[in-house]
């Protein structure tokens, strides 16, 4: 017989629950099939005071899934609230079903077009077959969409193969997505319905509408806001202001896709389609071009009347500012001007040096992350025709080295591209004059359909993940843990 004798084996019956393990140690068990939704409440009313921020999906299993995913077998579960960004998303999604839904039953066969995201958290929305809402109306839409909160509507689920879904939005003259669908090479497709209005959104959405407590409209021009909350303020809905200088940017980006005839991805499949690309790519090259030749009039008129010297762009990371600082530099060039480009990242003071944010890490993004004594005496010397002695960052030993010299001429003029741009603390030795800033970021992208549209920063990660990978020494996942840290000093 052996030393070690086993634990007796013995049958047992299949079982008819499920235990889930937090990811602080709390174990809640269940009957197989019950959502989500129902064990996160359980483990709110676990503590003491439930947590005033909602759930709205959760980590399962090392993967998303919404709040009605049924468990079916022992797994980890992560909450996923509001502050999460996915969280925020499919909160912001879910409120784009009951503002299309509340206006189908208030105004029938009206078509809202979700045009882009504002900066002070709002999705800008314009109606695509009537006259724009009037202040009464927006507030009876308002008022229909807090009732259907009220009644905590459910949000079904299904899947529908994809000629009836197709033929569902042709009759309804929802013709962006039957052209988005043009392009899908599965034969079944996702819809949510509520109050029997279905759509297809791209990614998770909250089970109810009772989630959807927070949100406002306000009439802005030719369209509306949806105002929601944001990850600073999620339990509340600040005071609104439209900035109208933000809005004619998004009015002129409107303009331009319509120019172009490609105001979604379907039309841009149809343009790929037909082979005509290449013709789009020039059309947008274009006029992108005839905007940074009108911003370099604007620097030489202020270089002859106010002796101007510096420029700088400034923008969140993965915005384009270097090559849109090297196309404004051959614009300069055709108005006579000679542009020296000054690299505010080989000012970085040396690890060691560099400031740590909340979590204990390095805060690249914070100003102090900059030499601005060494930064501000170059400026002041190269103004006055002086030589000096420009500093070269190493990214992969985190050290500043000596490098090259520099001297400029009267006709030349600094260009200095950076996430500081703006802010008043980084040039203190030039008077406002000397200096022309600009603002540069992809506030807006080429929307999937009228109801999705893809997050700017999105495409500013991806950017940002190929750039680091080929120039900074850092990997995918790395790029991704300090993610959350770039975002925050952006904000700042």
């Amino acid at each position: 017989m052996s030393a070690h004798t086993p634990s007796p084996v013995t049958r047992s019956e299949p079982r008819t629950t499920a235990r889930v393990t937090f990811p602080d140690g709390i174990v809640l068990e269940g009957a197989l099939g019950t959502p989500i939704e129902a064990y996160l409440n359980a483990y709110d009313a676990q503590g003491d005071q439930p947590s005033p921020e909602p759930m709205m999906a959760a980590i399962c299993n090392g993967k998303l899934r919404e709040l009605s995913y049924p468990i079916t077998h022992d797994s980890t579960i992560t909450p996923v609230r509001f502050s999460h960004s996915d969280g925020r998303r499919i909160y912001r999604r879910s409120l784009v079903l009951l503002l299309t839904t509340a206006i189908d039953e208030c105004f029938p066969n009206t078509h809202v077009n979700v045009g882009y995201a504002a900066p002070g958290g709002s999705f800008y929305c314009t109606l695509l077959n009537r006259a724009p809402f009037t202040h009464a109306q927006l507030a009876q839409i308002e008022a229909h969409m807090r009732a259907l909160v009220a009644a905590d509507e459910p949000i079904a689920k299904q899947l529908v193969p994809l000629d009836a879904a197709s033929t569902m939005f042709a009759a309804r003259g929802d013709d962006d997505k039957v052209r988005l669908l043009e392009a899908r090479d599965r034969d079944m497709l996702t819809l949510y319905t509520l109050r029997g209005r279905s759509d297809y959104f791209y990614g998770y959405m909250l089970p109810s509408t009772g989630y959807l407590t927070r949100f406002k409209l306000h009439p802005d021009g030719d369209g509306f806001h949806l105002q929601y909350p944001t990850q600073d303020r999620p339990d509340d809905m600040p005071a609104f202001n439209a900035e109208s200088k933000l809005s004619d940017v998004f009015a002129e980006a409107e303009d331009w896709l319509q120019r172009m005839g490609v105001e979604d991805i379907g039309r841009l499949n149809r343009i790929v389609r037909n082979d005509h690309v290449q013709e789009l790519i020039l059309v947008a090259e274009a006029l992108h071009e005839q905007r940074v030749a009108a911003i370099a009039n604007q620097i030489c008129e202020r270089n002859n009347t106010h002796g101007t010297r510096l420029v700088l762009i400034a923008g969140p990371t993965s915005s384009g500012k270097t090559t849109f600082s090297k196309r404004l530099a051959i614009q300069l060039l055709a108005h006579g001007l000679r542009p020296f480009t000054l690299e505010l990242d080989n000012y970085f003071v040396d690890r060691e040096r560099t400031p740590r944010d909340a979590s204990g890490g390095y805060d690249f993004e914070a100003l102090e992350a900059v030499d601005l004594a060494l930064f501000n005496t170059h400026l002041a010397a190269l103004t006055l025709g002086e030589q000096v002695r420009l500093p070269r960052f190493d990214f992969l030993n985190g050290r500043s080295l000596p490098g090259r010299m520099a001297q400029l001429s009267d006709k030349q003029i600094m260009i200095i591209e950076g996430i500081h741009g703006l802010n008043p603390g980084l040039v203190t030795s030039l008077s406002r004059d000397l200096v022309y800033r600009i603002y540069i970021s992809p506030l807006t992208a080429l929307n999937i359909d009228r109801h999705n549209r893809v997050p700017t920063t999105d495409v500013r990660l991806l950017r940002r993940i190929v750039r680091d990978a080929a120039t900074r020494g850092h990997d995918a996942q790395a790029t991704l843990e300090r993610w959350s840290s770039v975002r925050a000093g952006e904000k700042r």
